[in-house]
């Protein structure tokens, strides 16, 4: 039920950040929400990878069918940033808004040039180099500055579904950012 949580809530946010995007006077620079929520799958998978992998990739698929991207490319990617994730999990420690910061600004990189590449083997690229290259790290600095809040609002689900007092605290503790 937690993962499920957490594919709502990050459909939720790809929802809104894809309706209040085209007001803004942004052409293609966005944050990278995706990757966020898919890295947080990947650092909360306690045990087992499998669920967490594929509740990312549910996720990555929802993402596609709302951007209209080729069916299964951001779904790739997210599967990729949530196993990723788990691997830094087991030699990171994420704790503190600055470790959130750098963390959020790596993963929306690596992600955007996961899908960078994707489009370039597909034929899909439009821009050129440098000009994809500045778009990347200019989403890579949003994404950065709006980690901190997405890994709280994701914290503050997972402590929803905490069986326990203390875990409930222990999860909590994590929000003071």
């Amino acid at each position: 039920m937690r993962i499920a949580a957490q594919i709502f809530v990050g459909y939720g946010l790809l929802l809104c950040l894809g309706c209040l995007w085209r007001v803004l006077p942004f052409e293609q620079i966005s944050p990278n929400v995706l990757a966020l929520c898919a890295v947080y799958l990947g650092l909360t998978a306690r045990h087992r990878l499998a669920p967490s992998t594929f509740g990312a990739v549910l996720l990555g698929y929802l993402a596609d069918l709302l951007f209209g991207t080729p069916r299964g490319a951001l779904a790739l990617v997210a599967g990729v940033l949530c196993v990723l994730g788990h691997v830094i999990h087991s030699r990171l420690i994420v704790r503190g808004w600055i470790i959130i910061v750098v963390l959020s600004f790596v993963s929306g990189f690596v992600g955007g040039g996961l899908s960078a590449l994707e489009r370039w083997y597909m034929g899909i690229t439009v821009v050129g180099i440098d000009k994809e290259l500045v778009v990347l790290l200019y989403s890579s600095l949003l994404t950065a500055l709006i980690g901190p809040f997405v890994f709280r609002l994701c914290r503050w689900v997972d402590a929803q579904f905490a069986r326990t007092n203390r875990e409930r605290e222990a999860t909590l503790d994590g929000l003071a950012l």
